[in-house]
C-alpha cells in the first residue's frame, strides 16, 4: 500500500509540480528538500556494458515529459563537467538530422565515450574513454528530440507529430522543466549548442528562452549564448557547394563558369526549366560523385553491398546472433561511419537498454537517424532569429569544418557576411600545439566565426583536440 501511494504521489507531483512552480516559484524554493527529491527525472548510471569498469564521470539518464499532457517521453543523457560542476557552464546539446540521436553527438563529437573502431565480431562493441570531451569545461544535456528520435517515444497518436516549432517549444520546455529537477544548476551560464540542421531550431529556441525569461517565466534560465557547427541556416545554402567544389579542384574551370552563367542563383538541389542550368547540374553531380559529401578527404563510404547480402554473411559468419529483424546496412571497415554501425548494435542491445534506464517497451528497434519520419520545415531560416539575437547581445560561435561539401564553410561566411557587423579581430590563424588548427574571425556582435582545418560536416568527430581548444577559450571569453 505504502509503495502505491509514493508512485502516486510521485506521479502528482510531476504533473502538478510544474504549474505549481510557475504560479509559486518562492514556495517550491523554500520546500525544495521534499519536493526535488521526490520528483528527480533520472537515474545515475555508473556502468556501462562495453566499457571495461565503472565510469570515470558522472552520467544521469532519464525522461523529462513535454508537450501539452506530457505526451512526448523526452530521453536524455547528462554528463557533469570533470572539471568543477557547480560553477562550470551548462550546454544543452542537439544533434542535427532532424532526428539524430543525441547518442551521436555523445559518442562520436563533443562526450567522453566512443566505439572502438574494430571489426564486429559478433559480442557487444567495445566503447573506450573520450580524452578531448567537452565536459572537460562545461555540464552537458544530450536531449534526444523531436519525437522518436533516439529513445524519445509519445504516449498518444496526437503527439507523433514532427515540426520545426514542435522542436523549439519542446526543447525550451525540457530545458526549465530539467531545471526545475536539477535546482543545483540554476546559477550556471547555458548555452544551446548543435551542428548540421539544428542550425535551423537553435538561434529560434534561444529566442524563445530569453522572451520567455523576459516575461517572468519561472525558472530563470543564465542565458549566456549559443554555438553551430557547419549548420544550415537557409535552404540556399546548398549554392555553396559549386563554388567550394571549384575551389577544392573538384570540378574544371569550365564547368564552373558554366554553372555561373546558366544556374544563377537556382537552387542546385531542385530540378530546374532551365535546361542548360539541368545539364551543367548533371555534370557537376557526376564530377563529385563518389566523394564523400561530409568529408572530402576521406573515402566514399557508401553501402558496399546489399542489405541481404551482408546479412546473409554476417549470419553464416556469427551463427548466434539474430540480424534478420536488423535494418542496419554494413560498410567498409575502412569507412568512418563503421563506427555508426557499431553503436546501433550496442543500442539496441538488452543490457545496454536496462543500463540506460530505458522503460520497457517504449521503442522498438533504436535507430542513429530517424530522417525517414516526415517533419514539417516550418522555420524557412534562421538569419531573422541570429539578427535578433545580436541585437540582444548573446554571444555566439559558428565554426565550419573546411572539408564539408554538405554545408560548406563558404555558405557560413555569406549569411555572416550579409549581417553587416563590423570586424573586431580581422581573419587570423588559431592554433593548437603550435600547429595552425583553422581560421577566425570576431565581429562586433559578439559572434565568432572559426574553421576547423581538416575537419569534416561535424567537425569535433574530425578534429577533437582542436574542438574542445576552441570551445574551452570561447567558453572562457578568450581569443580562440
Amino acid at each position: 500500500m505504502e509503495r502505491i501511494t509514493y508512485v502516486w504521489a510521485f506521479f502528482l507531483v510531476r504533473k502538478v509540480g510544474w504549474l505549481i512552480y510557475l504560479m509559486f516559484p518562492g514556495f517550491l524554493l523554500v520546500q525544495s528538500t521534499f519536493f526535488f527529491q521526490l520528483a528527480r527525472c533520472g537515474s545515475t548510471v555508473k556502468f556501462l556494458p562495453g566499457f571495461e569498469g565503472p565510469l570515470p564521470f558522472v552520467l544521469e539518464t532519464g525522461y523529462v515529459g513535454v508537450g501539452e499532457s506530457e505526451d512526448v517521453q523526452a530521453f536524455y543523457y547528462f554528463i557533469e563537467s570533470e572539471n568543477n560542476p557547480k560553477e562550470d557552464p551548462l550546454l544543452l546539446w542537439l544533434t542535427g538530422g532532424p532526428g539524430c540521436s543525441a547518442l551521436s553527438g555523445l559518442v562520436f563529437e563533443i562526450g567522453p565515450l566512443g566505439f572502438k573502431h574494430e571489426e564486429y565480431n559478433g559480442t557487444l562493441p567495445n566503447l573506450f574513454y573520450r580524452s578531448y570531451s567537452w565536459t572537460k569545461v562545461s555540464n552537458i544535456i544530450f536531449v534526444d528530440l523531436p519525437v522518436f528520435t533516439g529513445f524519445t517515444y509519445a504516449t498518444t497518436e496526437s503527439a507523433a507529430q514532427r515540426s520545426d516549432w514542435m522542436l523549439v517549444h519542446q526543447v525550451h520546455q525540457f530545458l526549465r522543466k530539467w531545471l526545475i529537477d536539477h535546482p543545483t544548476f540554476l546559477s550556471n551560464e547555458v548555452y544551446i549548442g548543435g551542428d548540421s540542421y539544428s542550425g535551423i531550431p537553435i538561434p529560434v529556441i534561444v529566442q524563445e528562452i530569453s522572451q520567455g525569461n523576459e516575461k517572468g517565466v519561472q525558472p530563470w534560465i543564465n542565458l549566456q549564448g549559443y554555438l553551430l557547427g557547419n549548420a544550415l541556416t537557409t535552404r540556399r545554402e546548398n549554392n555553396s557547394r559549386i563554388p567550394f567544389s571549384h575551389g577544392m579542384g573538384l570540378i574544371s574551370d569550365e564547368l564552373y563558369n558554366s554553372l555561373q552563367n546558366n544556374c544563377k542563383g537556382e537552387y542546385i538541389d531542385v530540378d530546374t526549366k532551365n535546361v542548360l542550368c539541368t545539364r551543367d547540374m548533371e555534370l557537376f553531380n557526376e564530377t563529385t560523385s563518389g566523394i564523400s559529401s561530409s568529408y572530402i578527404l576521406g573515402p566514399s563510404c557508401e553501402v558496399l553491398d546489399t542489405e541481404t547480402s551482408w546479412r546473409r554473411s554476417l549470419i553464416r559468419k556469427y551463427p548466434s546472433r539474430n540480424f534478420l529483424n536488423s535494418r542496419l546496412k554494413l560498410p567498409s571497415l575502412s569507412c568512418w561511419s563503421y563506427v555508426y554501425f557499431l553503436c546501433s548494435f550496442w543500442a539496441n542491445d538488452d543490457n545496454v537498454r536496462t543500463a540506460l534506464h530505458i522503460r520497457q517497451g517504449s521503442i522498438g528497434q533504436w535507430r542513429r537517424c530517424s530522417m525517414h519520419i516526415p517533419q514539417k520545415h516550418d522555420i524557412p531560416s534562421s538569419f531573422e532569429y541570429h539578427v535578433n539575437l545580436s541585437k540582444m547581445g548573446y554571444r555566439s560561435l559558428i565554426y565550419s569544418g573546411d572539408h564539408d561539401l554538405l554545408i560548406p564553410f563558404l555558405a557560413t561566411q555569406a549569411w555572416i557576411r550579409s549581417l553587416n557587423y563590423s570586424i573586431v579581430d580581422d581573419w587570423r590563424q588559431w592554433h593548437t600545439d603550435g600547429q595552425v588548427a583553422g581560421y577566425t574571425r570576431t565581429y562586433s556582435n559578439r559572434m565568432t566565426f572559426a574553421t576547423v582545418k581538416g575537419a569534416g560536416h561535424t567537425a569535433p568527430e574530425y578534429k577533437p583536440k582542436e574542438c574542445l581548444d576552441m570551445y574551452s577559450r570561447w567558453l572562457s571569453k578568450r581569443a580562440l
